[in-house]
C-alpha cells in the first residue's frame, strides 16, 4: 500500500498546526523532516493500543522508513470503535517527543535538587540491586514497594514478587476510584468495571454525578451515550458546573458543593415513600429494605433543598422521572471519586438507588459483563511466601480491598506497622497525583532507594535516586489487556511500531535484566516480549500470529441482562443486593449512608473544584507539542457575577492562595462564565508542572495539587478526599 503525503497532508491530519501558529516553531524540526520523507516508501500498518489514558483503545499506526507517520483507530476494537480521542491522535507527540528520558540516570545530588549523571544500564541495575539487597537484609522484602500507573508495571510487579514483596498500589485506587468501587461492591458484591459496565445506548434515563464524561475522553461510553441520546434518552447532570455533557442535558441540577449525598438520600426517600421502586426486583434480590426505609426518613425534599440548593419540587419531578423510567435507568457511579471523605457512602447511596430501581442486570442499566484473562506464562515457580498474622498496611481501612498509597505514605514516614525503605514508582507522577505534597517529600526522605520508571521527566523524577528510561507504548511489547463488554470480551495485543529510540528500553527487558542481577533468572525465561506473550497466548488456546496482525481478538460473551435462564450471583455475605450492610455495622460504620455537613467556603472564599480537559490526560500531556499548542495552559473558571464583583474581566491573570495560606507559584488566566456556581471555582488537573525538563509544560498555568493541603481520609477504604481546600484570588498575578 502506498500513498503520498505532503508535509501539510501530514500536519493537518495529525492536527499539529492550528489557526495563527506556524508548524515549525511549535513541532520539532526533526519530526517534520521525517514527515516530509514519508509516503515514498511501502506503508506497514501495524496495530497497538493506546496508553495515552487508560481507556486502552485500539489504533493503527502508519508507519514508512521506519518512521510512525500517521495513527487510526481500530475498528475491531471495542474500547474504540475505529475512532480516537484528541489526545489518542497525539500519539507521535510523544513518541518523537524531544524532551523524552532518553538513558539512565543517577543522582549523585540531593533528591529535589539532583545533580544528574548518565549511566549505562548495567551501572544502574547494578546500583539498585545492591540498594534492594541491603535493605532486604536489614528490612526483609516488605520494606520495598511499588507504586503505579500503566500497562507496563505488570512486569515490575512480576519482579518484586518473586524478590519477596507484598505491597503494591495504583493512585487510581486510594486516590481516584476506590470509593466508588467498594461502595458498589458493599451493595453488590461487584464494583462497576473499567470501562464501566454502563448500558448508555440502550438507557431511557441517564444521571450522572460530577461525571464530566466526554471532557475525560472514555471513547466507547461516549459513542454510547450519544446513541443513547439518538434513541431518546433523557440526561439530568448533577454538578456545580455546566460541564460539556450537562450541555446536552434536560436537566442540569447546579448542587451546592459537597451535598451530593443529601440529594441522593433525599430520591432514595422518594423512590421508596411514592413506591417507584420496583418491588418485584427488590423483593426477590435484595435484603435491607425495611431497614433503608427507616434510616431515610428524616431526608425530606424540603431538607434536601436547604441543603442542596436545588428547589424541592426538582428534587421530586427528577425521582418520578427515575422512577417511570425504571429499569431502563442508569445512575451513573462517576470514575474521579473522592471528593470530601464520605466518598464511600456516597457511592454506596448510589448503588442503593440503582438497586431501588432494578437497573443491576437490567437493559439500559448495568449489564453483566463477558471477557476473560489469558493465562499466565507457563511454568513459572512460585513466588516466595510471606509469614500470616503480621501487621498489615491497610488495617486502618478495613475495606480497602486493594493497597492504597496512603498507607505506603504513612508507613514510610512513621515506620508502622513495618518499615518502608524503597519505593518503585512506575508511570506515576506523585507530586501531581497525591495530595499534601510537604508530606509526600517528607516520606521520600526516609527512603534508603527510591527508583522512577517513566518515558518523560515529569515534576516527581527530580526526587528519583534512579531514572530508568522506559521507551513508549509505540514502542514496546507489552502486558496483553483483556476487556469486559456487553456480550462480548477482547483481547488487545501491545506491540512495537518502531523501534526504541535513544537508550530507552521496555520495562518487560528492564525487569529481565534487574532480576538477572537479583538472581532471579528462573522467573524471566522467556527471550524477549513477543515470546513470552506467544507462549501466554499458546497457553489459552489464543492465535497469537492472528493477535499481531489484527491487534484484537474478540471473545462471545455471556447474556448482559437477567433473564428466567440468566440469574445474577451477588458476591456479598448474604448472597444477595446489600441496601443495609451488615458488613461495615460489625466495623462500627453506618449500615445505611448517613449525610453529614462539610464546611463551606468563608466570604471571599470559593472551592477549588478540578478535573480533565478534553486534549490532556492530566500532566502525561501537557508536554506533547500536538497537544500543547492547542492547550498550553490552564484557565480559572469564575461566575461572572463573582468576577465582575472582584473586578475581574476575561483575560486577566490571578493567583490563588488557599485556606492555609498557601499561594500558588504559577498565575492563571480568568474566564468569567455563567456555567460555574458563585461558590466555587474550577480548572483542568495536570497543569502548573515543575519541571525544566518538560519544556513546553514547565510553569504553564496553575497546579491545584499545589493548594491541596487538606486532604481527609474515607476511613471505610483510605481514599484521600480532595475536593475540601478553598482559595482566595490574588489579583495581579
Amino acid at each position: 500500500m502506498t500513498i503520498k503525503f505532503s508535509r501539510r497532508t501530514f500536519l493537518k491530519a495529525a492536527g499539529a498546526a492550528s489557526a495563527g501558529i506556524t508548524a515549525a516553531t511549535t513541532v520539532p524540526k526533526k519530526f517534520l523532516s521525517w514527515a516530509e520523507e514519508a509516503g515514498q516508501k511501502d506503508m506497514q500498518l501495524i496495530p497497538t493500543f493506546c496508553e495515552l489514558c487508560f481507556w486502552n483503545c485500539g489504533l493503527i499506526a502508519k508507519v514508512e522508513n521506519g518512521k510512525v507517520i500517521k495513527i487510526d483507530g481500530n475498528p475491531l476494537s471495542l474500547r474504540g470503535r475505529g475512532r480516537l480521542c484528541g489526545r489518542g491522535n497525539a500519539a507521535l507527540g510523544a513518541l518523537y517527543d524531544p524532551d523524552r528520558l532518553k538513558f539512565p540516570l543517577i543522582n549523585t545530588g540531593t533528591r529535589g535538587a539532583p545533580v544528574w549523571k548518565r549511566a549505562s544500564w548495567d551501572e544502574a541495575f547494578g546500583l539498585i540491586a545492591n540498594k534492594m539487597k541491603a535493605i532486604k537484609d536489614s528490612y526483609g522484602p516488605e520494606a520495598l514497594a511499588l507504586i503505579y500507573h500503566g500497562t507496563g508495571a505488570a512486569f515490575w510487579k512480576h519482579l518484586l514478587h518473586a524478590y519477596g514483596v507484598s505491597t503494591f498500589a495504583a493512585p487510581s485506587f486510594a486516590q481516584c476510584r476506590g470509593p466508588r468501587d467498594i461502595g458498589f461492591v458493599l451493595t453488590f458484591g461487584a464494583d462497576v468495571g473499567s470501562p464501566e459496565y454502563y448500558d448508555f445506548s440502550k438507557s431511557k434515563y441517564i444521571v450522572l454525578l460530577g461525571s464530566h464524561l466526554g471532557e475525560n475522553a472514555h471513547n466507547s461510553q461516549v459513542q454510547d451515550i450519544i446513541k443513547g441520546f439518538s434513541s431518546g434518552a433523557k440526561l439530568t447532570v448533577v454538578d456545580p458546573r455546566l460541564s460539556n455533557i450537562a450541555s446536552k442535558a434536560e436537566r442540569w441540577l447546579a448542587i451546592k458543593p459537597a451535598t451530593d449525598l443529601a440529594l441522593l438520600l433525599a430520591w432514595i426517600r422518594i423512590i421508596i415513600e411514592e413506591g417507584w421502586y420496583d418491588k418485584e426486583y427488590v423483593e426477590k434480590y435484595a435484603v435491607g429494605f425495611d431497614e433503608l426505609r427507616a434510616a431515610v426518613q428524616e431526608y425530606t425534599p424540603q431538607w434536601a433543598e436547604n441543603e442542596t440548593s436545588i428547589a424541592s419540587d426538582v428534587i421530586v419531578e427528577v425521582a418520578r422521572e427515575m422512577g417511570g423510567n425504571s429499569p431502563n435507568v442508569c445512575i451513573g457511579a462517576g470514575r474521579y471519586a473522592v471528593w470530601y471523605g464520605d466518598d464511600t457512602q456516597r457511592s454506596r447511596a448510589i448503588a442503593i438507588l440503582n438497586a431501588l430501581l432494578g437497573t443491576w442486570g437490567r437493559e439500559g442499566g448495568y449489564f453483566f459483563p463477558s471477557g476473560g484473562k489469558v493465562p499466565e506464562y507457563p511454568g513459572l515457580p512460585a513466588y516466595p511466601t510471606h509469614a500470616e498474622g503480621g501487621p498489615k498496611l491497610d488495617d486502618a481501612y478495613p475495606f480497602a480491598l486493594l493497597q492504597t498509597t496512603t498507607s505506603i505514605k504513612q508507613a514510610t514516614i512513621t515506620g508502622q506497622p513495618h518499615p518502608i525503605k524503597g519505593w518503585f514508582v512506575y508511570g506515576s507522577n506523585l507530586m501531581k497525583t497525591m495530595p499534601d505534597k510537604v508530606e509526600t517529600i517528607k516520606a521520600i526522605e526516609k527512603l534508603d532507594l527510591l527508583v522512577a520508571i517513566d518515558t518523560m521527566p515529569v515534576d516527581f523524577i527530580k526526587y528519583a535516586d534512579i531514572v530508568l528510561p522506559e521507551c513508549t507504548y509505540m514502542e514496546r511489547y507489552d502486558e496483553i489487556s483483556s476487556g469486559k463488554f456487553k456480550g462480548q470480551g477482547e483481547i488487545a495485543l501491545r506491540q512495537p511500531t518502531v523501534e526504541p529510540l535513544f537508550e530507552s528500553k521496555p520495562s518487560w527487558w528492564m525487569a529481565k535484566e534487574l532480576g538477572n542481577k537479583l538472581g532471579l533468572s528462573t522467573y524471566f525465561p522467556w527471550k524477549d516480549g513477543e515470546e513470552y506473550l506467544a507462549k501466554r497466548c499458546e497457553a489459552g488456546g489464543i492465535d497469537f500470529a492472528q493477535l499481531k496482525k489484527s491487534g484484537v481478538i474478540v471473545t462471545p460473551g455471556k447474556p448482559p441482562y437477567i433473564s428466567a435462564d440468566n440469574q445474577p450471583e451477588f458476591g456479598t455475605p448474604s448472597g444477595k443486593i446489600e441496601l443495609y450492610s451488615k458488613q461495615l455495622a460489625e466495623k462500627g460504620f453506618d449500615p445505611v449512608p448517613k449525610y453529614t455537613k462539610h464546611p463551606q467556603p468563608q466570604a471571599g472564599s470559593f472551592r477549588l473544584l478540578f478535573g480533565r480537559a478534553p486534549l490532556h490526560t492530566f500532566s502525561r500531556t501537557t508536554n506533547n507539542f500536538m497537544l500543547t499548542d492547542l492547550q498550553q495552559e490552564n484557565s480559572l473558571w469564575i461566575n461572572t457575577k463573582k468576577g465582575k464583583e472582584l473586578g475581574l474581566k476575561n483575560g486577566d491573570y490571578v493567583m490563588l492562595e488557599n485556606q492555609d495560606g498557601v499561594r500558588s507559584p504559577g498565575r492563571i488566566l480568568v474566564k468569567l462564565t455563567q456555567r460555574m456556581r458563585g461558590d466555587a471555582v474550577y480548572m483542568n488537573h495536570g497543569f502548573g508542572v515543575h519541571s525544566k525538563a518538560m519544556t513546553r509544560a514547565n510553569g504553564q498555568g496553575i497546579a491545584d495539587d499545589d493548594l491541596m493541603t487538606d486532604a481527609a481520609i474515607d476511613p471505610i477504604m483510605g481514599g484521600t478526599a480532595m475536593r475540601r481546600n478553598f482559595v482566595k484570588i490574588v489579583k495581579g498575578g
